[in-house]
């Protein structure tokens, strides 16, 4: 059968522009929620969760908020980037709040203030400037630094907190992660956390404290007023802007390009953005400012992260904690064995620095 000229053009072109979707559609990664990307979500436990209990005990926040709030932001993050790109506790704010008992409001105005600073350096183009300005062996030289500093955290911290018998729960929980590192069958974050849970229930959990902070809450809506962003941007916002800009903006992309390098164009504008969104948003939430960050992007990874569906697990544990066991937040918190979580920060430290 002849067909015309114009219609056989017209075919190709549709033929190509189908071939074209199709490819750019093949190379988009999909969402896993295997038993690999269930361990990998634990792989930044050992870094979020006790910046998250010091910051809600000394500032007096909303428990269920902070865990709900920060719980979404891990979901929207994991969809939006499809990669294992962490949601932490920004640290050097944690550091002045813990020691400091800021008060809520001003932590929540610090949060407000950082995320529209850097709103305006990702629109304008600084961040991406400033990514190609910082040479990579200045990168590298960060990775290793916070590598060090969370190792020294795990080792002179987390392993000790427990006397014996948490240098015991930790020499075994290290032996399991050592024996299992990289088995994509019984991947080696599950086995440890299951034995902190297991620690916890026997030694260190109150099954009645558990059952009286069992209820349904939802975040409360807060405002900070212009005093607290003011108190906040020069209390905590501006200490806080270096390291971010270092850690989770420009370490962050080095990182994804040389974990993923099918993801290498993604800008710091990008991470940026979403950085600035996250922390104009989750204030309002009663939510903790937060940040991607380059070690918890390595703790995913080592212990099984491959996409998005890491991070959206492991939000999905804070989102149900936080709306039916917010009251209780600290109890389970400090119930889960420090020594455990030792071991966890300490690969995450490792796979930082190497």
């Amino acid at each position: 059968m002849w067909n015309p000229p114009g219609d056989q053009v017209g075919r190709t072109a549709t033929a190509e522009s189908t071939a074209a979707s199709s490819a750019v559609e093949s190379a988009k990664p999909r969402l896993r929620f295997d038993r690999n990307e269930l361990a990998g979500a634990f792989g930044d436990l050992g870094t979020d969760l006790p910046l998250l209990v010091g910051m809600t005990v000394a500032s007096g926040l909303h428990g269920a908020s902070v865990l709900t709030v920060f719980g979404i932001l891990q979901i929207a993050t994991g969809l939006w980037y499809r990669l294992p790109m962490p949601v932490q506790p920004l640290k050097a704010m944690a550091a002045i709040v813990i020691a400091q008992n800021v008060a809520p409001d001003v932590l929540l105005g610090g949060g407000l203030a950082i995320g529209a600073a850097m709103l305006l350096l990702a629109l304008t183009g600084t961040l991406d400037h400033v990514a190609r300005w910082i040479p990579k062996c200045v990168v590298r030289g960060i990775q290793l630094g916070l590598g060090l500093q969370l190792a020294s955290i795990a080792l002179g911290r987390f392993v000790v907190a427990d006397g014996a018998r948490g240098y015991f729960l930790a020499a075994i929980a290290f032996v399991l992660v050592v024996a299992l590192l990289g088995n994509r069958r019984l991947p080696a974050a599950l086995p440890v956390v299951a034995l902190g849970v297991a620690y916890a229930a026997v030694f260190h959990l109150d099954g009645s404290a558990l059952l009286a902070s069992f209820g349904f809450q939802l975040p409360r809506v807060h405002a900070p007023g212009w005093d607290a962003v003011v108190s906040g941007a020069l209390l905590l916002a501006l200490p806080q802007l270096p390291l971010s800009l270092a850690n989770s903006i420009v370490a962050t992309r080095q990182l994804v390009a040389d974990l993923f390098p099918s993801r290498h164009g993604l800008t710091a504008r990008q991470i940026g953005c979403t950085y600035a969104i996250m922390n104009l948003v989750a204030p309002w939430l009663g939510g903790v400012p937060v940040c991607h960050g380059s070690s918890g992007l390595a703790g995913h990874f080592a212990f099984g992260g491959r996409t998005g569906g890491s991070v959206i697990l492991y939000g999905s544990m804070f989102v149900v904690a936080g709306l039916f066991w917010g009251g209780g937040f600290e109890h389970l918190a400090r119930a889960f064995p420090l020594p455990v979580l030792g071991i966890l920060l300490l690969f995450e430290a490792l796979a930082l620095m190497t």
